[in-house]
C-alpha cells in the first residue's frame, strides 16, 4: 500500500478537545480505506495511517466510555 500525499490535508481536532492548542490527535478525512492521524504538538511529525475498521471500532469503544 502506498501512503497518501498529506500535502493538503485537512486537519481537525476532536470536538471534544479543551480548546487548547496542543493537547490532542488531529486526523484527517477524506482518504479512503485509512484515517491518518498526528499529534497536535508535532503537526510536522509522524502520521499514523489507521485502518478505518480500526478506528471506527477505536471510536466506538471510546464512547462507551
Amino acid at each position: 500500500m502506498t501512503a497518501p500525499d498529506l500535502s493538503t490535508a485537512a486537519w481537525r481536532k476532536s470536538s471534544y478537545s479543551d480548546g487548547g492548542a496542543n493537547n490532542c490527535i488531529e486526523v484527517a478525512d477524506g482518504y479512503p480505506g485509512v484515517i491518518p492521524v498526528r499529534d497536535s504538538k508535532t503537526p510536522t511529525g509522524p502520521v499514523l495511517l489507521i485502518a478505518a475498521p480500526a478506528w471506527t471500532a477505536f471510536v466506538e469503544f471510546a464512547a462507551e466510555g
